[in-house]
């Protein structure tokens, strides 16, 4: 149903286009025991062109870990503005996994070198192979390396890619994979640095997807200093990511240390990759625009045969 060239193309444009995406709004639900459901709901629509409205719904209850369920799920609606039909629920989860990989590989797009063909992905969870399938799309990857604190996951993982054609090695030594790779990818949701600034070698792209919370990192100090800094957007990135906050608050970087964003990468109004052996970071803390133009791009697919019919969807 998807395609990443597709999705990376059409959110380059949107990222470029009239969208509008409003401030999230959260609401706890107290529940009899302690603690509270918390609800958040962000919409977003487009101002021109074909006319959607979109909203991601996303729950989390407190002791869902304990009960071996999802901490959070999530349900994105996708309606018509001009008669504000309902088109599709989709699975909130699943589009984010898809929007979250094409945000990492459009800025690769802008930032790794045209020759990069290794990637090092550190984690082995369910955005992994999202990653490495994007990473593919945008760049003549030949060769994947997955490290993981798991390694039961990261085989499992391994063998649900080579299905796919793709035939990932496993690594023991992150130090040793980081320090062969051209691109980096982190998505983990590791509280603590794994990525060190001394094992990253000139010509690198390092893209950190995961660890959202303020107070989580993946990279360290040094590996933002050493790095031409970008994010997903100047708005949210310095506040949301601990990997880009905390280093802003110990005054290892500055606000003008950050080169730029998506919007102005696509935008062209700043340059990605000036020179071949610059090492460059991108951090993505996440885009509620991507989630819209995924759902428009499934809607349509979903729709074309169906000349409109309204339909229930799943993201997959």
């Amino acid at each position: 149903m998807l395609d990443y060239g597709a999705l990376i193309d059409a959110l380059s444009a949107a990222l470029c286009a009239d969208i509008t995406v409003a401030k999230t709004a959260t609401y706890r639900i107290p529940l009899p025991s302690a603690g509270a459901t918390t609800l958040a709901l962000t919409p977003a629509w487009t101002g021109d062109g074909a006319r959607f409205i979109g909203c991601r719904l996303a729950a989390a209850a407190p002791g869902n870990t304990a009960r071996g369920k999802r901490a959070e799920s999530s349900s994105y609606m996708l309606l018509s503005a001009d008669t504000a039909e309902t088109l599709a629920i989709m699975d909130g989860e699943a589009l984010t996994l898809w929007r979250a990989a094409a945000t990492s590989a459009l800025a690769a797009r802008h930032l790794a070198r045209d020759d990069a063909s290794h990637l090092v992905m550190i984690g082995a969870g369910a955005l992994c192979p999202h990653l490495v399938r994007a990473y593919r799309a945008v760049r003549p990857i030949a060769r994947v390396t997955l490290w993981s604190r798991s390694r039961s996951r990261a085989v499992a993982t391994a063998f649900a890619l080579s299905a796919a054609g793709i035939e990932p090695t496993i690594a023991d030594d992150l130090q040793e994979a980081v320090g062969e790779a051209d691109i980096v990818s982190c998505a983990t949701r590791s509280p603590l640095p794994l990525l060190r600034g001394a094992w990253l070698k000139k010509g690198m792209h390092v893209d950190l997807a995961g660890s959202l919370a303020p107070n989580a990192r993946e990279a360290d100090d040094a590996a933002i200093k050493r790095a031409r800094v970008y994010v997903d957007s100047r708005v949210s990135a310095p506040k949301a990511s601990g990997d880009i906050a905390a280093p802003l608050k110990k005054k290892i970087i500055g606000l003008a240390d950050i080169q730029g964003d998506l919007f102005e990468l696509c935008g062209g109004k700043t340059k990605g990759r000036k020179r071949k052996d610059d090492i460059t970071l991108f951090k993505s803390a996440g885009l509620a625009l991507g989630d819209l133009v995924t759902a428009m791009l499934v809607w349509r697919a979903l729709a074309a045969p169906r000349h409109g019919d309204k339909s229930r969807a799943m993201a997959g």
